[in-house]
């Protein structure tokens, strides 16, 4: 029984990669979005060139510091 499990297993690996490199081919942008607006990036990384603290911007953003952090 373990060997039909194993099987269908890869089938579904497959399966499951094929259907990501079409859409990779497609151009469908995977993962998780952004937790900001391009403008509002450009934005942060202007105030972090100013000077300002990075917990403010995050808390004006509504979002963590460390995602201030990682802009650079």
């Amino acid at each position: 029984m373990a060997g039909f499990a194993e099987f269908e297993r890869s089938l579904i690996l497959a399966r499951t990669s094929e259907g990501l490199s079409r859409a990779k081919a497609r151009g469908v942008k995977l993962g998780r979005p952004f937790g900001m607006t391009h403008h509002q990036r450009q934005e942060a990384l202007a105030r972090k060139a100013a000077g300002e603290p990075v917990r403010e911007i995050a808390r004006s953003y509504n979002v963590s510091p460390s995602t201030i952090s990682r802009l650079l």
